[in-house]
């Protein structure tokens, strides 16, 4: 009897991925574990194991193939001693993602009838000022309420005027009268956002090139406006001195063993940050935490997230139990993680998760932002550059080396008090390094 190989979900949030590339071709022969693809999720490329042996007898999905659904049919392994043309010929139990897939799925085409008995759908039906039934799928009414989207305002192009996913997207991308928003009769109409080609009229032909977004562009994309749409952010900044800091990391860089004719470590500025942040996330535990909407989840450890700059975007590796680690581990993980970042070969449970992140924005001379609130996290730190400022220090003015470090806090979980004290805990620290060695 042929098996089946399915798209796998390579991280708990993944729902599609990119088939990059195909390892093996039809009729090769695969055991347990043999690398049989490369699979491109929105942050990473990740190898896919066989996990029964037999023989490609099919195909399906292709290489280069984009947005396979998980669980969706890509191939078929004919086992020991099946005729791999029958099996290649078999019919699937499951049908094969088309070269073109379908706007939604099939099950959001048509609605089962509500009666008293059914269970409340998870979407309200959504009706019209007048109180009139609109018709439209499930996956139309999660989309336009996500997105904002009055569904009034939306035209139905699929069967009976019915709206589907195709047309909230349309709707979204153009700039539809947001279903939450009430407006007075003779308010003037908001001017709707310009659509692709009115954007593209705008320059003359010729003077650019389109390059089209890929999944990590979309997804920082999706979450940052989700971000700044759903979380109210507010800030704190502070500036640190960092003279004590640069001088003990020189001392410490200086004693470090030589293994293989190269240094144990080399610790940075940004690996004392980290530290830093993580023993201030410890000292002050009610500012460790996740809002969720049904309870705060206070974190146990301080998973200290850093942000990367790779080709097309940015990921997020995750210093696990960050307040448990030394100097050297932290730093030596970092490189690590970074180098393997930018090769995209990071794995989901090194990038997911975490309490809180750094972006330090100090290496290309920037004195301040303020950065965007990555959830789950609660907090993120946005780190300037150590410059030489001129400071009065007992009443006498003096040259010290500063950085000038913002906090960007969700003020559901963290209020204006409690995220201060997350901030002095670490200026406090920064200022005072060989507290991070004991």
């Amino acid at each position: 009897m042929s098996i089946e190989i399915t798209m796998p979900a390579l991280s708990p949030t993944m729902e599609e991925g990119n088939l990059a590339k195909w390892l093996v071709k039809e009729g090769d022969s695969v055991a347990p574990g043999d690398v049989i693809a490369e699979i491109e999720t929105d942050k990473a490329t990740m190898e896919v194991e066989a996990v029964d042996e037999g023989t490609v007898a099919k195909i399906i999905v292709p290489a280069g193939a984009e947005g396979v659904k998980v669980n969706a049919l890509i191939a078929i392994l004919a086992e020991e001693g099946e005729d791999v043309s029958a099996a290649a010929s078999e019919k699937p139990k499951q049908e094969a993602p088309s070269s073109k897939p379908s706007e939604e799925p099939e099950q959001d085409t048509v609605s089962p009838p509500v009666t008293d008995a059914s269970p409340a759908p998870s979407t309200p039906v959504a009706k019209d000022s007048s109180g009139d039934r609109i018709f439209s799928s499930p996956l139309a009414r999660r989309l336009a309420k996500e997105a904002g989207v009055d569904l009034s305002t939306v035209k139905g192009s699929g069967p009976h005027g019915r709206i589907i996913k195709r047309d909230v997207e349309a709707a979204a991308s153009e700039g539809a009268a947001p279903a939450a928003e009430q407006k007075p009769a003779n308010a003037p109409a908001a001017a709707p956002a310009m659509s692709d080609d009115q954007t593209l009229k705008l320059f003359e032909e010729g003077s650019y090139e389109l390059v089209p977004h890929d999944n990590m562009r979309k997804t920082i994309a999706k979450r940052l406006v989700q971000s700044k749409q759903s979380i109210p952010h507010f800030y704190l900044s502070v500036d640190c001195e960092l003279d004590a800091l640069l001088e003990l990391r020189q001392q410490l860089n200086a004693a470090a063993p030589a293994i293989d004719g190269k240094p144990a470590y080399k610790l940075s500025v940004n690996d004392f940050i980290i530290k830093a942040l993580a023993f201030a996330l410890r000292d002050i535990p009610a500012a460790n935490a996740s809002w969720t909407e049904s309870a705060m989840v206070l974190h146990k450890h301080s998973d200290v997230g850093v942000a990367v700059s790779i080709p097309g975007g940015l990921i997020t590796p995750v210093v696990r139990k960050a307040e448990q680690k030394t100097l050297s581990v932290i730093s030596n993980e970092m490189k690590d993680m970074a180098a393997r970042a930018r090769e995209r070969k990071l794995k989901p449970e090194e990038y997911q998760g975490g309490s809180s992140a750094v972006s330090n924005l100090g290496m290309f001379g920037i004195k301040n932002f303020s950065a965007v609130i990555n959830p789950p996290h609660a907090t993120i730190l946005a780190v300037g550059a150590g410059e030489q400022r001129a400071i009065v220090r007992e009443g006498e003015v003096v040259v010290a080396t500063v950085m000038s470090v913002t906090l960007s806090t969700d003020h559901r979980a963290v209020d204006g008090a409690l995220g201060a004290e997350l901030l002095s805990a670490f200026k406090r620290y920064i200022e005072n390094p060989m507290g991070m060695l004991v």
